[in-house]
């Protein structure tokens, strides 16, 4: 049964959820991983497939607005697991009345500083953003941000429109769009802006080459050329 949504009614406590975690992590993996990604917080050394059968086990116990809380609350603890096990317990397709989810997911964009926790929770979030597509109109407010990562996250956060075979008048009207976007980034000196660009490209290429061809014909040559040739890797 559903626990109610209040953290620590029942369901699994933060507290629980991290004691879990530090038993999961292997010190080794941890200097290996603070190492590889750079930012400065702290690391326990627990692989990923780990993480996401914890989350299972926590998410079985709670409903919604208690995996929010949950989220919420090992979001803030700022380890690398505590916040990649947040992003994993919103990803979810379908989540009746999501609004609570989203707006947390929002919330953290502003604080990203590296790769891997930045894609998980866009991994979370694509999935609000094809439950409602209005979201749209906020994500664009990134697309001008200071910071690389919430410009990046932009285009990472709505990867799902580049992998519908069939898509519907207004999933290719929301297509153009995220490309005039990254037609806004091709001079962007940043290595992360690029690789975005480029991957959103790539992945594009797949379901929807002529775009794709279309973009790098007019955008193309302002791109990094690492950029250039990993979007044009499939075509």
């Amino acid at each position: 049964t559903p626990q109610s949504g209040k953290v620590g009614d029942g369901g699994m406590t933060p507290e629980q959820a991290l004691d879990q975690l530090r038993a999961a992590g292997d010190p080794d993996r941890a200097a290996g991983s603070a190492a590889y990604h750079k930012a400065d917080r702290t690391y326990l050394g627990v692989a990923v497939p780990v993480i996401t059968d914890l989350v299972q086990g926590w998410r079985a116990g709670l409903d919604v607005p208690g995996r929010v809380a949950l989220a919420d609350a090992l979001w803030q603890t700022n380890i690398h697991e505590a916040r990649v096990a947040a992003a994993k317990l919103l990803t979810q397709a379908r989540i009746k009345d999501d609004d609570a989810v989203w707006r947390l997911i929002a919330s953290w964009v502003p604080e990203f500083d590296a790769w891997a926790i930045a894609d998980h929770v866009c991994d979370a979030g694509g999935r609000r953003l094809l439950a409602d597509p209005s979201r749209i109109d906020e994500v664009e407010g990134w697309t001008t941000s200071e910071s690389l990562w919430a410009r990046r996250a932009a285009l990472v956060i709505t990867l799902p429109w580049t992998k519908q075979n069939f898509p519907k008048p207004q999933d290719l009207a929301i297509r153009d769009r995220i490309l005039g976007w990254a037609a806004g980034y091709a001079d962007d000196p940043e290595w992360f802006i690029q690789k975005s660009v480029a991957w959103w490209l790539r992945d594009l290429s797949k379901h929807d080459p002529a775009r794709t061809r279309a973009f790098l014909d007019q955008h193309g040559h302002r791109l990094k050329p690492f950029a250039r040739k990993e979007a044009a890797k499939y075509l």
